[in-house]
């Protein structure tokens, strides 16, 4: 599904990101509910990024990642966290792209995602390579998905990884996170940031054990 949102793209930056879990739904632009194998998903389109809100009878869990004002938790590149019965892992990278391989990238992940079942993405008025995407599904008992968020002004793309599962054995416990430095920007390997339908998934996340 694919969207323009009704609001005026503000000059944000990757650096302005933060993450954070357990909040409250905040207002949206746009959002897509789904229902994948007993798990209720909601895909929410923020006016500075994006939040997810799972739900099944063991308990819900919420993910936001956007400008928030005044968090003190910036974008990490990695987390592994329990969340009630759940084991939940987050990693994230900014990639920082040339004019010509900024604008091919998110005409290719815009395509992806409009045509994915699963897929939401909101492009801002203004700029056609401004935008945010999510993607999500549902793999061997365990709820996956992407997001990408684009900032055309500074070629920067950042990109979200996140599986929520049953809970792993006991040794696993705790939560670590490494956070982007100052200027919020690591370089990076290009990888293939897609999940086409009936996807593989990524086979060595970067997700801190």
């Amino acid at each position: 599904m694919l969207t323009t949102l009704k609001t005026s793209y503000t000059d944000t930056r990757a650096a302005d990101l933060a993450w954070a879990l357990g909040r409250e739904p905040l207002p949206a632009l746009a959002t897509l509910d789904l229902e994948l194998a007993g798990t209720k998903l909601q895909l929410r389109l923020l006016g500075a990024s994006h939040q997810v809100l799972l739900e099944e009878e063991r308990g819900s869990c919420s993910e936001t990642v956007a400008c928030i004002s005044g968090s003190s938790t910036p974008l990490p590149l990695g987390v592994a966290k329990r969340v009630g019965d759940w084991e939940y892992e987050f990693a994230a990278r900014v990639e920082v792209l040339s004019p010509g391989s900024f604008a091919g990238r998110a005409q290719e992940l815009l395509a992806l995602v409009a045509d994915h079942p699963n897929g939401l993405a909101g492009v801002f008025p203004g700029s056609p390579h401004a935008f945010t995407a999510l993607l999500a599904q549902r793999h061997e008992g365990q709820v996956h998905w992407r997001t990408w968020h684009a900032y055309p002004q500074d070629g920067q793309l950042v990109a979200t990884w996140t599986r929520v599962g049953v809970r792993a054995p006991a040794a696993r416990r705790g939560t670590r996170q490494v956070h982007l430095g100052p200027s919020g920007v690591r370089g990076a390997q290009q990888d293939a940031d897609t999940i086409p339908a009936g996807s593989r998934q990524d086979p060595n996340p970067r997700v801190l054990n």
